[in-house]
């Protein structure tokens, strides 16, 4: 049996390397490595004091695992074929869907909505943590959410009511989101590695919405003096959402809060809080705001292969929809 069959046969785990014996496997999952790729993308210093193992041990290890993940530089179609597997989750309103490429927001991508109070970013989030669990053909994924919730904006009511408005079970799909209340930065960071561990003992979770992403940035590291301090944390969260994105297949949906620009004189002063590391790490921006009659105005500000548009939406008891 040749390697690449072996492989597809069975996914390799940390104690197909050498030198990586269970207890040794232990003390990494321990300090946050669960997969191949978390210890591949290590330094040999670093993974030996983890591990508690020699460097040179360590070496042998990290190379291995980056042989077994086959890292390094694909041509164009073979990467076209890789991203064959992208799924998509459907907003609910189908003029936000085509603002979005036509189908929604995507797996392996960040998609970051940002706006005031009111602007309907948890309504969206409350909307694709339902929508989520719809079949492939409707729109959905066939999968679970998980809701990191750090301004205590979860509602499992709405949750109930926006099912039962698209005619779904309100109480399976309730149990179909898992929540987590995230009360600091640090506890934050590490529900992403009890994300990690969730996929990796089977649960089918294709969604992770993080409402808001840096409110407790924002709280603990306050002030011009601790803005590096917080910019260099919140950096390290966007690139493990980032990761986990990309190595779970699953979509990652954050709601972000906004300040007004003092230096802007002319337009609307609101802008993202988290400066161009959050812009950078989104690989879909939109902002939301309230428009006319009770309507929601979505603006697409940053994608990579979409052009900069709007669209209305509204918000009711359905969750988001395209008319009120």
């Amino acid at each position: 049996m040749t390697k690449k069959n072996s492989k597809e046969a069975k996914e390799p785990e940390l104690t197909d390397l050498p030198g990586i014996g269970p207890a040794v496997a232990a003390k990494l999952e321990g300090a946050g490595i669960f997969d191949l790729m978390s210890l591949a993308v290590m330094s040999p210093a670093s993974l030996g004091d983890a591990a508690g193992i020699s460097s040179a041990v360590a070496r042998k290890a990290i190379q291995a695992s980056r042989d077994l993940l086959d890292l390094g530089f694909t041509d164009g179609v073979e990467y076209a074929q890789k991203r064959a597997n992208v799924s998509n989750i459907i907003t609910g309103s189908k003029e936000m869907d085509n603002l979005l490429g036509g189908r929604g927001i995507e797996s392996r991508a960040i998609t970051e909505a940002f706006g005031a109070y009111g602007s309907g970013k948890t309504q969206l989030g409350l909307t694709l943590a339902v929508n989520v669990q719809l079949p492939i053909d409707k729109g959905g994924s066939n999968g679970k959410a998980v809701f990191v919730d750090t301004e205590g904006t979860f509602r499992p009511a709405r949750i109930k009511q926006i099912a039962t408005g698209i005619g779904a079970n309100p109480e399976k799909v309730l149990k179909n989101i898992l929540v987590a209340r995230a009360f600091n930065s640090d506890h934050q960071i590490l529900l992403l590695e009890k994300i990690g561990e969730m996929v990796k003992k089977g649960e089918p979770i294709k969604l992770v919405i993080v409402d808001s992403l840096t409110a407790h940035f924002r709280a603990e590291f306050a002030g011009r003096g601790q803005l590096a301090d917080r910019q260099q944390k919140l950096n390290r969260y966007m690139h493990e959402l980032m990761r986990m994105a990309e190595t779970f297949n699953v979509a990652v949906y954050v709601t972000n809060q906004v300040m007004a620009n003092p230096a802007q004189l002319f337009g609307d002063p609101t802008t993202a809080i988290g400066g161009n590391i959050v812009g950078h790490a989104s690989t879909y921006r939109m902002y939301l705001r309230r428009g006319k009659q009770g309507s929601r105005v979505a603006k697409l500000i940053d994608s990579p292969n979409l052009p900069d548009n709007e669209c209305m939406f509204f918000v009711t008891d359905k969750g988001v929809v395209d008319k009120a």
